[in-house]
């Protein structure tokens, strides 16, 4: 096993996106997404992207060890109905191989605990696969199993375009004259500049 001792822990950059890219197929084909269930590549350049964009709530750290990156994690705050504060939900975490049980998983972890704690935030969360065993006997260390299960449903943005609206935008109903949630955002850089 390669001695993995002496990372550092930093923001992403964008000279990173080729090893973050590396990190990331591996973190997304231990989901099972690769080959034909791949995730397309306009995901992966808009989320990397996102980390770059000061109006977008999603980050991203990296573990490095000698120009090598190691792990990856991706975090984003959020507002919760159950508190004033907002929440950190950390998304993704990664490590290559030869990185696992050596430190790297849980420097990550502790870092966006860093970022949540400067920003004012009390909670972090996370989820993960339940036959991810062995990444959960570190997180058994390092925080405490909520007793949620977690649900989803996909909902297809036909149903919008099928009432007239654009993807994102309410369907007519409880709170219909607030604006859908692409337009509270302000402008992005881009588009206030004119490029």
């Amino acid at each position: 096993m390669e001695d993995v001792e002496g990372f550092v822990v930093r923001s992403v950059i964008p000279e990173d996106f080729a090893a973050w890219q590396v990190l990331w197929d591996g973190y997304n084909a231990f989901y099972g997404r690769e080959g034909a269930t791949a995730l397309p590549a306009a995901v992966t350049q808009m989320t990397w992207s996102r980390f770059f964009d000061a109006y977008e709530p999603v980050h991203a750290m990296v573990a490095e060890r000698a120009g090598r990156l190691l792990g990856l994690v991706h975090y984003l705050f959020h507002r919760n109905t159950t508190q004033i504060p907002p929440v950190c939900y950390l998304q993704d975490l990664f490590t290559i191989e030869e990185a696992r049980g050596r430190g790297v998983g849980r420097a990550l972890i502790e870092a966006v605990y860093e970022r949540a704690r400067s920003a004012g935030v009390q909670r972090v969360y996370w989820q993960t696969h339940e036959t991810n065993t062995h990444a959960m006997l570190l997180y058994d260390k390092i925080a405490e199993r909520s007793g949620f299960v977690v649900y989803r449903k996909r909902c297809e943005a036909r149903r919008a375009a099928a009432h007239g609206q654009r993807p994102g935008e309410r369907i007519a109903g409880a709170h219909a004259t607030r604006p859908a949630w692409p337009a509270c955002r302000p402008p992005s850089r881009r588009a206030r500049s004119g490029r």
